[in-house]
């Protein structure tokens, strides 16, 4: 009864130490508030220890390759303005009497000197008139014709494409929430009330519908997807709570050429919404262990990895529990320290075609592997399943074959961190406007999400891409015209330039 007693008194020790690890500790995201934009904690060792998933995505490791390390340290001091902003010359002279010198001549011009500073002009708004021309028949006083109304995206509403597409950024990329622009409108002295914009955006997302049909006809073709899933608050849910969770599931392709990052509102995290996501899908699918992926990772046809960063978190946590006060390295420290070396691995083989990935993961990976399965094996007969090295060390072991089969292939990842680094602008959106008003607003930022974010991971800037795409749609008649509004296909029209 006492070890009964005692194993439980570890246990609730563990569980303390996490908490206050998670809620007062250091993390390694820029964001306090990190802990929660995940199902799984994504906080990371002291800055005296650095390792692991944090290679891939910063890049700033000690263990970086030779050539970055011999590239220069940028000169501190002020930089450059990009040369296509325009310059307005400003011109300083000397007083007259200066302009004479101590001898009686007078001095002549040999040059100048030219400083530069930063100005900003406050946004400008503009009204578009439409002067439609008329004409008509003095002879026989026939019928007047009159020049056709230019195609608008929302023909009932007095809002322009550069309009909308300002709005949508500011909420979807910039995280402004509508009561905000609606005060900031006010300052301009225009009248803009939050439920017109919330309105307009709603229809927006419909009339996107086939551009987002298109990319996810894509994904479900690319052979290699990446799924994770976070949580919403919609405060009009049929047969809900107003303070229950909903949920945002998103889907990336592996494709580094043309990616694709697909947002999708459901009111649930069952497995049954994976399913509707990827209907008739083949290929490999890269997911955390929720349970919700595993009958689709199941299906003949679709390869399940898993992810070695959320492998690595659970033997953090287990590493900040249990830390030995003597300074000694525990099988935590020991299973850190192997991962590390996978990462470091991969942080050698990004920039390498898939060919040459695939064959130094055979000739480095695999042995490497190995070790820490051995390991593993080992430390599973020694540990207590009770306890959050004990969970670390079963979740690796359950999950070997799927967090190792990234070896198969070179155009795979070690983790699904692509994923949740594309989930992480709605997480911080979220803070700011906090929750959805209905469905149908919650399905309007899905597919404001979507094709943001993908314009983003193909290098085009989100206003001027959507601008486009905004003033396009209304003549686009087939598919075709769709394809070509496509953010790898698109030609961007110039943003036009209003004189002061």
């Amino acid at each position: 009864q006492l070890q009964k007693q005692q194993s439980r008194i570890n246990v609730l020790e563990e569980v303390i130490k996490l908490f206050n690890w998670k809620r007062f500790g250091k993390s390694s995201e820029k964001s306090a508030d990190q802990v929660e934009l995940f199902d799984e904690a994504e906080t990371e060792v002291s800055a005296d220890a650095p390792d692991t998933a944090e290679l891939l995505e910063t890049a700033h490791s000690e263990e970086t390759s030779s050539d970055t390390a011999s590239k220069p340290k940028a000169k501190p001091g002020p930089k450059s303005f990009p040369p296509d902003l325009p310059r307005n010359d400003i011109i300083h002279d000397l007083p007259e009497h200066e302009k004479t010198c101590d001898c009686g001549c007078q001095k002549v011009e040999i040059g100048e000197e030219i400083s530069e500073d930063l100005e900003i002009i406050p946004a400008k708004l503009v009204v578009n008139r439409h002067r439609r021309k008329k004409y008509a028949c003095k002879a026989c006083e026939g019928k007047i014709a009159v020049a056709p109304t230019p195609d608008k995206l929302l023909p009932k509403s007095n809002a322009s494409a550069g309009l909308l597409a300002h709005l949508i950024v500011a909420k979807y990329q910039d995280g402004l929430p509508l009561y905000r622009m609606e005060t900031i409108f006010e300052r301009m002295g225009i009248h803009l009330p939050r439920n017109t914009v919330a309105n307009w955006m709603i229809q927006c997302g419909g009339k996107l519908q086939p551009l987002y049909n298109l990319m996810n006809d894509r994904l479900l073709d690319s052979g290699y997807l990446h799924m994770d899933e976070t949580t919403v608050q919609v405060l009009k849910e049929p047969a809900k709570k107003a303070e229950s969770k909903s949920y945002m599931w998103v889907r990336k392709t592996g494709d580094p050429e043309r990616p694709i990052i697909l947002f999708d509102y459901a009111p649930s995290r069952s497995g049954s919404v994976v399913e509707s996501l990827l209907p008739g899908y083949q290929g490999y699918l890269q997911t955390d262990d929720y349970a919700g992926y595993h009958k689709t990772g199941d299906q003949d046809g679709i390869t399940h990895l898993g992810c070695m960063a959320h492998a690595r978190r659970k033997f953090v946590e287990a590493q900040k529990v249990t830390k030995n006060k003597s300074g000694k390295s525990g099988k935590a420290d020991m299973a850190i320290n192997m991962i590390k070396k996978l990462y470091q691995i991969e942080q050698q083989v990004k920039d390498k075609s898939p060919e040459a990935r695939y064959q130094i993961r055979q000739e480095k990976s695999l042995p490497q592997l190995k070790k820490l399965k051995e390991w593993l094996d080992k430390s599973l007969q020694q540990t207590l399943p009770k306890g959050k090295l004990g969970e670390a060390l079963a979740y690796l072991s359950k999950n070997w074959t799927k967090l190792t089969r990234y070896t198969e292939d070179g155009r795979l990842n070690i983790d699904n961190n692509p994923v949740e680094n594309a989930i992480r602008p709605f997480a911080i959106g979220r803070k700011n406007w906090l929750f959805s008003n209905s469905p149908s607003g919650a399905k309007a930022s899905a597919m404001m999400y979507s094709i943001i974010e993908t314009a983003k991971a193909n290098e085009l800037e989100p206003y001027a891409y959507l601008r486009t795409v905004f003033t396009r749609i209304p003549t686009c008649q087939t598919v075709e015209d769709f394809e070509q509004l496509l953010p790898w296909n698109v030609k961007l029209e110039p943003v036009p330039k209003i004189n002061a």
